[in-house]
């Protein structure tokens, strides 16, 4: 008798399962286009980081002498404290030949010119000039106003810079 040829046969079985590596192609370019886009937002952010450090760091500088003013109400010093913060950033900003030479009104007139908007020369920046000359009792400007004109003269030179 011959063996039964069925009984030879295996049994039914499934594929090998698919492996997760190495990915399709289309995995590849859709890695490659999310690593990108990070790239790229990371990139923006630094740069936008970057371009605005000037601005926070006079804020920082800004609210430490608004702090000295609580604690001792000298006007005088917080205003020629104003005008020496306001002069290195400009220096920093300028050409030393426009900037280094500049003092009473030309000094305000500059400010507005590249910035300032009238509020240096005709507003609240004048007592950055006349403080030195008024009397103790005289009543000085807002320290709000002026802190809200030197960071808008800040954002606008130091604020859109890339």
């Amino acid at each position: 008798m011959s063996p039964d040829p069925l009984a030879e046969l295996r049994d039914w079985h499934l594929p090998d399962p698919l492996s997760w590596w190495p990915p399709a192609p289309g995995w590849w370019l859709a890695a490659a286009l999310v690593l990108l886009a990070v790239g790229l937002a990371a990139r923006w952010w630094l740069k936008r980081w970057r371009a605005t450090a000037v601005v926070r760091a006079t804020r920082r500088q800004l609210d430490a002498l608004g702090w000295q003013l609580e604690a001792d109400g000298d006007a005088r010093r917080y205003s020629a404290a104003l005008s020496r913060l306001l002069k290195r950033l400009a220096l920093a900003r300028y050409p030393r030949e426009r900037v280094a030479g500049l003092s009473g009104y030309g000094w305000l007139e500059f400010l507005d010119a590249t910035g300032g908007g009238g509020g240096f020369s005709q507003g609240a920046g004048r007592v950055l000039v006349e403080s030195a000359y008024r009397p103790e009792t005289e009543a000085q400007p807002d320290p709000e106003r002026l802190r809200e004109l030197v960071l808008g003269w800040v954002k606008v030179n130091w604020g859109r810079r890339a």
